[in-house]
């Protein structure tokens, strides 16, 4: 194992130090450590938190700031956080508004951040993300996972709370952005957990998995490697499939790498998902090409898709300021 570590003990608390010292204008560390913080707070806005386990780096930490995340609770590596943890963190950011959480659909996700909002004492409703079209059920989950849409609604919901819209109707919200989103990724490398010292999965030379989960869980099968147009073809097939928007559908496409792929593998694999798209008689209007959603040290990615209106234009539109996304501010 090559990983520039101190010691695999100490991955996490050295890496929330060196996020918060670089982004000293944006965050602030919580005490221990449980959570990332907005640095400045705008009073009477809902709170919108997320957190899972580590190794999905920027998600969560790198969205929290200005029109996305007031605070996220990182877990250890591809560990959920603790109820504590999101205690401690609404306590932190809630104004008076009221507290969202938005949760992967992991079993121990849901179940602690469940756990949370009702210890917690205050209002707190739930947005559950499960995009992944790839399995109905995995390693980790009831019913499908969340995995890279899980950005897409932090993102809307982050600049619908923005702008002053209500915790019910910030709810409604979410769950149909999430409703209208869809997503699908292929492993080429398995990645290593700082902690086993070892590949977490294994893969022969010219094999793949397709509709692999972001902790390396098994996806739909096992296959040998193809061309970027034909696995784009595969996993734009079972998206749409899913998904089924109508001709003339506008939609934002995010290409995401898991942490290992070059951004020149991933505009390519972009061009292509394009193509398809194009001809499916549906225009992307909106991109993002990138590790957002990452597993470690894996090569691969995932491909998705979220159907526009004119609502959610405006929100992915709208300013943001965070350590991995920014624009418009």
């Amino acid at each position: 194992m090559k990983k520039l570590i101190n010691s695999a003990d100490t991955v996490l608390e050295e890496s929330l130090d060196g996020l918060a010292a670089a982004h000293a204008d944006i965050l602030l560390l919580g005490a221990e450590r449980k959570f990332v913080r907005r640095r400045t707070l705008k009073p009477g806005k809902v709170a919108l938190i997320s957190g899972g386990g580590s190794g999905h780096e920027p998600l969560h930490a790198g969205f929290v700031g200005v029109g996305m995340l007031d605070a996220a609770c990182p877990g250890q590596v591809f560990t959920s956080p603790t109820p504590d943890q999101m205690i401690e963190a609404a306590e932190a950011v809630d104004t008076g508004a009221g507290v969202l959480f938005i949760v992967k659909n992991y079993e121990g996700d849901v179940m602690n951040f469940t756990m949370a909002a009702e210890m917690a004492g205050r209002e707190i409703v739930s947005v559950v993300t499960n995009d992944d079209v790839a399995v109905e059920k995995s390693t980790y989950t009831t019913g499908r996972r969340g995995v890279a849409g899980t950005l897409i609604v932090e993102k809307m919901v982050g600049a619908a709370a923005e702008k002053g819209m209500p915790l019910a109707a910030l709810k409604t919200l979410g769950d149909d952005v999430n409703r209208r989103t869809r997503s699908m990724g292929v492993a080429l490398l398995p990645c290593t957990v700082p902690a086993a010292g070892r590949p977490n999965f294994t893969l022969a030379d010219n094999e793949m998995e397709m509709g692999v989960g972001i902790h390396g869980e098994p996806g739909r099968r096992r296959v040998p490697l193809a061309s970027a147009d034909a696995i784009a073809a595969e996993m734009l097939n079972a998206i749409l499939d899913d998904l089924a928007p109508g001709k003339g559908s506008e939609v934002l496409l995010l290409v995401n790498g898991f942490g290992a792929t070059p951004l020149i593998e991933l505009y390519l694999m972009a061009n292509s998902a394009k193509r398809i798209l194009d001809g499916a008689g549906i225009t992307a209007t909106r991109f993002l090409t990138g590790s957002y959603v990452t597993s470690l040290d894996m090569a691969g990615a995932s491909i998705t898709v979220s159907v526009l209106d004119s609502q959610s234009k405006e929100l992915w539109d709208a300013p943001v300021h965070t350590a991995a996304l920014r624009w418009g501010t």
